[in-house]
């Protein structure tokens, strides 16, 4: 037996969640997997604002965490034994069982990914859900058509910073991003190519955005809900398209948000507020990663990475993900030994550096 170790979820938080809601445990993995199956020594996982919902035992989208189990979210490592001959020892893989330091699964739910086209690393943000979801946004729920203003919130972040980038790509004539500080929206100028930069936290956030954009926007790409999207509606323009992609700003809330109050406003303009899972738009995968991953390696798709070094502070990656802690892609390097470079980026936030 190989022993690993995970986190379980300890308690259900109410509001934001705190580290005793979690516990870090330790548990067997069999050296041979059953018929079918493999086992994967994980090298790199995911946090995502959208696992605080799961948290809760309350009907969605998708199922709750249990209490006392580990965790789930996306991972990538190696394949350390095998009982599935389509997915040989040595290979990369990418699977929802993140959370631990080795995962035994089904070959059928692990995806093999080509680390000679990106870093392993790449195919959790700008190669992975967060990299598709700006894309699915842009060109499917909200597209994005030649001589639009866009407008992206939580901009400095997994889905934001690939989402200004795509916008460009698509044909926008101009895109707007929000962030909260000065160090964010300096890199949404600099780094990530955005050609105005909102700072949520210095409040005014319609006067901002009317500054930013005073003909109004076309886009508006939603990860945080409440005040920005309220913003964004009254900046809209006839025939406008708004992705619901998040409402990060709701997630610890311990009573029902309010809405926007001038929903009326978007019938006025006869736009279109249009909810997205990504998980509808998988079937675009291949398209993404063939447009995408080419621009990953000559360095026209700029991305960064905030790393965390340790199964033991994957908790702490996700309250800082929550908190707004990132920049670009919060990951946790769950293997000690492997190679630090992820090839898309540096750690961003020095408090999160292993």
């Amino acid at each position: 037996m190989t022993v690993s170790r995970e986190i379980r979820l300890a308690a259900r938080p109410v509001g934001e969640p705190t580290a005793t809601d979690f516990e870090l445990a330790t548990t067997e993995v069999p050296e041979r997997p059953g018929e079918g199956q493999i086992v994967v020594r994980n090298t790199w996982m995911s946090v995502d604002p959208y696992m605080r919902g799961r948290m809760d035992d309350e009907p969605s989208y998708i199922a709750p965490f249990q209490l006392g189990a580990p965790l789930e979210g996306s991972a990538v490592g190696e394949v350390v034994a095998s009982n599935a001959p389509e997915v040989p020892v040595g290979a990369t893989v990418s699977h929802f069982l993140g959370w631990r330091e080795y995962s035994v699964l089904d070959a059928a739910a692990a995806t093999v990914v080509d680390t000679a086209l990106a870093p392993a690393a790449a195919y959790l943000g700008p190669l992975g859900a967060t990299g598709l979801t700006a894309y699915a946004a842009l060109t499917r729920t909200a597209p994005v058509r030649e001589g639009d203003v866009v407008f992206v919130s939580a901009a400095a972040g997994a889905v934001g910073s690939v989402a200004g980038q795509i916008a460009r790509e698509l044909g926008a004539a101009r895109v707007i991003g929000s962030a909260g500080g000065p160090a964010k929206t300096k890199k949404l100028l600099d780094t990530f190519g955005y050609d105005a930069a909102i700072d949520y936290r210095r409040g005014a956030l319609p006067e901002q955005l009317a500054q930013a954009a005073p003909d109004g926007v076309d886009v508006y790409l939603d990860s945080v809900g409440g005040d920005h999207l309220q913003a964004a509606i009254g900046a809209i323009r006839p025939g406008g398209r708004i992705a619901l992609v998040g409402a990060i700003s709701t997630y610890n809330s311990k009573e029902p948000a309010p809405g926007p109050d001038n929903l009326f406003q978007a019938a006025k303009q006869e736009a279109t507020l249009r909810g997205m899972l990504v998980t509808s738009h998988l079937d675009l995968f291949p398209e993404w990663i063939g447009r995408a991953a080419p621009l990953l390696a000559d360095g026209t798709l700029r991305t960064e990475q905030t790393v965390v070094d340790g199964i033991e502070r994957a908790p702490e990656a996700f309250l800082g993900v929550l908190r707004g802690a990132n920049t670009g892609k919060m990951l946790v390097r769950i293997a000690a030994d492997i190679d630090t470079d992820t090839g898309t980026g540096t750690a961003a936030d020095p408090s999160f550096t292993g």
